[in-house]
């Protein structure tokens, strides 16, 4: 394995120190993979306590024969400065930039071929917008991602966490997450450029939240027509199978290019589930599933060989017309 630090951004306001992991020794070119985030400051590793998924896909993903780019997310490099100067920021200042600005990168290193994206949870809900708006893969992974609206899913995260509580922390608990919702009912009646006005958590205002639902995922996933593979660990307990998965199978289970497969006993971060229901799962030190790496690399293969498969047919096309002509 070969690691190389990178800059993803460099020259801008906001450059992200990143790693490009390349495998040891095999043939070029080599398929590669963006890997974007989930929410949140998260840095180039995803880590969430003891968990580092992000780094755990590099590694396992080189070992099988594919490269991959990961770097801080802006929120976790530039924190308040981004915040700062960026008022009434969305995921495209937050996210959808910085991996179209990562793909390029990619794409311009002569060892990589064909290029994917590998998004987790948010990052899931945005891969098909960050294809479309500049992205322009030759596959998408949905990794734990969801069809729903950000704040539906942090309606069902917040109610499970109150409903945890006891006493006096159960109290405070409901009380402060129906002050939050209570914002978020005002913005229905708001256009966007008014949801400036409201502020919400994380520097945020409701135009964050307005402008991803005036993007919903099924306006950019329901009539793909390029490869999309969707993950799902049956033990998330941030985005889950009944609601999320099922929200995938109905509006991809009859297309050709989609494969879709759920993970007995894994987590939201594609570990073994320790404790299910809670984040104690972070808090144990363990790695991204083997065979779900296993999954991603083989599909990713795959995909690549028919991609390229179809180019050389495509090119032996041509030149027969020119020779007819």
């Amino acid at each position: 394995m070969i690691e190389q630090s990178i800059v993803v951004g460099e020259g801008t306001p906001f450059p992200l120190n990143g790693i490009l992991t390349l495998p040891d020794d095999t043939t070029i070119p080599i398929p590669g993979v963006v890997l974007v985030q989930g929410s949140g400051s998260t840095n180039k590793d995803s880590k969430v306590f003891k968990v580092t998924p992000f780094k755990d896909l590099a590694e396992g993903l080189a070992q099988r024969g594919v490269a991959t780019i990961r770097y801080d997310k802006r929120t976790f490099a530039h924190g308040r400065k981004f915040i700062k100067e960026i008022k009434h920021f969305t995921v495209w200042d937050e996210s959808i930039e910085d991996a179209i600005e990562a793909t390029n990168m990619l794409k311009a290193d002569p060892r990589i071929g064909k290029v994917f994206l590998f998004g987790h949870s948010q990052g899931g809900m945005l891969a098909g917008r960050i294809d479309a708006e500049g992205g322009d893969f030759d596959g998408l992974i949905i990794a734990a991602g969801s069809l729903r609206t950000l704040r539906a899913i942090l309606k069902d995260q917040t109610d499970e966490i109150a409903q945890r509580q006891k006493g006096p922390l159960k109290w405070i608990a409901e009380r402060f997450f129906a002050s939050m919702f209570s914002k978020f009912e005002k913005l229905d009646g708001l256009t966007l450029e008014e949801s400036k006005n409201i502020k919400m958590m994380g520097g945020t205002t409701g135009y964050y939240f307005k402008d991803m639902e005036a993007h919903p995922p099924s306006a950019y996933l329901a009539d793909i027509d390029k490869p999309v593979f969707v993950l799902q660990g049956e033990k998330d307990f941030q985005v889950r199978v009944d609601t999320d998965f099922e929200g995938f199978r109905q509006l991809l289970g009859d297309n050709p290019h989609a494969t879709l497969k759920v993970y007995p006993g894994l987590n939201h971060v594609f570990t073994d589930a320790h404790e299910f229901g809670t984040a104690k799962d972070y808090r144990v030190a363990k790695k991204v599933d083997a065979g779900l790496l296993d999954d991603i690399a083989e599909w990713i293969q795959t995909v690549a060989d028919a991609e390229t498969a179809l180019s050389r047919i495509g090119d032996a096309d041509g030149e027969e017309e020119g020779e007819d002509r």
